[in-house]
């Protein structure tokens, strides 16, 4: 099974720039329906006010989307795999081990954003009826939407996603004329270009710090651009990104040539989006914005199944179902996310029934995302690359530019941030009580040689006088290194009820760095009778386990290492195949140990996380029929004392 990773690499094509368009670029291209909506707000429309936010948002989205991720982020590739799991797995390997952080914090801030950015560009998309119609109810057309756009997850997009290129091309090319026709006869909107009108806008317009908050939803779906690298490939993203760059400024132009002709009024209820749209085109315009805004949902939705998968590969997340509806390559389905997002999203929806309201809650969790990522990014150039030059440059560059948005994103805590950052600690909360469950095992887990039972393991196999257990005998095994195994294994086999076969098996699946390598290694500790395999597998491959080591036992059958015949003589004669039996083992912390109330409530907390997620037979596909699964005690902290006095009676 050799590493795959190379096949992954895609080529510079327009087949591959109409995927991105169609893939990545849903979030950030439906971003002009409300963001000049946003930076306006209730505010009297004035010069400063106008050049000085689209200045903010040009050089945002050249030195934000463009710069950091476009360019640099893009060329911090795993394998051709891009990410903030894929960053995390280029970065550990240099043992710093607060890089798990900014990786979960990450994860847990991107899925959290997944709650309200489908509804908000559905929200945004759908408020252009009521400009044909006031009284339409667009909260229960935006609920309909969501159930709908849900519900079909569970068929995969093979056919539909065939339309999302296209149909964003189309997108794209109609909001740059809808603005050159606007800024057409105002060559003085080009006067944002000079950064002086966003440090004016910043440093002097009254309150116009906290407009950053505002101006900073131009870049949310920037993170998409790096998420999605392994589904789009470097080349095409890079050049689809000069198309939808173009038509977002034309479109955001053209906005601020139309807001420049109302100096003096308020915005009410007109939305700078549709406003610039010519009358006639506005049934197209709203239909278009609709077929957008859902794609770009779909898009959103899709990376936080392929996030969460991942999450689940890396242990940093509950074992859940997964299903895979289709043949496109990395098009997963995981029914357990799917439900809680549309939950969420419809949640959204109801609480702030429109999108003015939303704005106020959208950004603060991928604004912290995106200081994740650069944190992560800053430690790689500087250890990967070994540049120092360019990641201080770059650390000084983008935690300026990123903090003074965090702080002015800060002030929508209290307008429905809130409920977007809550949601984020409880995933931050559910990962952590993972991740230090396993720390607390792997501490006090206990590695034992398999060479110094090679004797006591073959003296087994003799002693006819022991039942046999089967006549192959699979253990899932923690390894520590080659041939070193977890001692619950031996205490299983040998103290807790002797467990005699022809043939052990010890199998460690790893779970590697690269993101979709599939390799195995087989160390023999007794010829055909006791042999140790190493199973390695991307954090981006499907670990079937029970599929892979059938695949390797046939491989090593035909190479005359193994007899998968039955070796009982009634079924040998009919040439039956050998029977298996596979054994795993849950570790359970001892109530012997006296450990802190701190690991006591993790310990709790992972035990009710166990409960209702998916089984390690459900997860790696072994079969129910002949499977055992013990629980075995182990001591997570010095074991308690006790004191007991023996009374002798006359």
């Amino acid at each position: 099974m050799a590493d795959s990773a190379g096949k992954h690499l895609t080529p510079l094509s327009v087949g591959g720039v109409l995927v991105s368009l169609g893939i990545i670029y849903g979030d950030i291209g439906t971003s002009p329906l409300y963001v000049f909506k946003a930076i306006v707000g209730t505010q009297t429309i004035n010069e400063d006010l106008v050049l000085g936010g689209l200045s903010c948002v040009f050089w945002t989205l050249t030195l934000i989307t463009t710069l950091k991720y476009v360019y640099l982020a893009l060329n911090a590739d795993n394998k051709g795999e891009g990410g903030i799991f894929a960053l995390y797995a280029l970065v550990r390997r240099y043992k710093a081990g607060w890089v798990i952080f900014p990786a979960v914090i990450g994860c847990c801030t991107l899925i959290a954003d997944g709650f309200i950015t489908p509804a908000i560009s559905v929200s945004s998309a759908i408020e252009g009826l009521r400009i044909l119609n006031p009284e339409i109810p667009t909260v229960s057309i935006v609920i309909a939407i969501m159930i709908a756009l849900f519900v079909f997850q569970q068929f995969g997009t093979s056919v539909v996603g065939k339309t999302f290129g296209p149909i964003m091309t189309i997108w794209f090319l109609a909001i740059a004329v809808f603005g050159i026709l606007q800024f057409y006869d105002h060559p003085q909107i080009f006067r944002a270009l000079n950064p002086y009108y966003a440090y004016h806008l910043i440093v002097e317009y009254p309150k116009g710090f906290w407009l950053l908050g505002a101006v900073f939803l131009c870049t949310t779906g920037a993170e998409a651009l790096y998420s999605d690298l392994g589904h789009c490939g470097k080349d095409n993203i890079r050049v689809g990104w000069a198309y939808v760059k173009i038509a977002l400024l034309c479109n955001y132009f053209g906005q601020g040539a139309w807001l420049l002709d109302h100096q003096g009024a308020t915005l009410g209820n007109k939305i700078p989006f549709y406003a610039i749209i010519p009358e006639e085109f506005l049934i197209f315009g709203i239909i278009i914005a609709t077929m957008a805004a859902v794609i770009a949902s779909q898009a959103l939705i899709s990376g936080t199944f392929t996030l969460v998968n991942e999450a689940m590969k890396l242990k940093l997340w509950p074992s859940t179902r997964v299903r895979y509806p289709s043949q496109i390559k990395g098009q997963i389905y995981i029914p357990a996310i799917n439900w809680i997002l549309l939950a969420g999203c419809i949640a959204v929806v109801l609480m702030f029934r429109e999108s003015a309201k939303m704005e106020g809650a959208y950004g603060l969790a991928i604004m912290i995302n995106m200081l994740m990522t650069t944190s992560l990014l800053v430690f790689y150039f500087m250890t990967a690359k070994k540049s120092m030059f360019r990641s201080s440059g770059l650390a000084v560059l983008f935690f300026s530019l990123e903090g003074m948005f965090l702080v002015s994103n800060l002030d929508k805590f209290q307008h429905g941030g809130w409920f977007t950052f809550l949601i984020a600690v409880l995933f931050f909360i559910m990962m952590y009580v993972l991740l230090h469950a396993r720390w607390l095992r792997e501490r006090h887990t206990e590695f034992v040689d398999l060479k110094h039972y090679v004797g006591m393991i073959q003296d087994l196999q003799a002693d006819t006088t022991v039942p046999k257990e089967a006549s192959n005998l699979v253990y899932l095994a923690m390894a520590d290194s080659k041939r070193y195994i977890d001692s619950n294994i031996i205490y299983s086999i040998f103290k807790k009820r002797p467990k005699r076969a022809d043939v052990f098996w010890f199998v460690h699946v790893d779970t590697v760095d690269s993101p979709f390598t599939s390799k195995y290694v087989v160390d023999t500790i007794i010829p055909k009778r006791c042999f140790f395999v190493r199973i390695k597998l991307g954090f981006k491959t499907n670990h079937r386990v029970n599929l892979l080591f059938n695949k390797i036992i046939h491989e090593m059958a035909d190479a005359g290492e193994i007899d998968l015949t039955s070796s009982y003589p009634s079924l040998h004669k009919y040439s039956m195949m050998a029977d298996f039996k596979f054994i795993i083992l849950h570790s359970w912390a001892s109530s012997d140990s006296e450990i802190s109330s701190f690991d006591r409530l993790i310990i709790q907390g992972y035990r009710l996380l166990k409960e209702y997620s998916l089984s390690t037979e459900e997860l790696y596909g072994i079969e129910a029929a002949n499977l055992e699964v013990e629980k075995v005690p182990i001591q997570v902290g010095p074991q308690a004392r006790v004191k007991i006095k023996r009374e002798r009676e006359d």
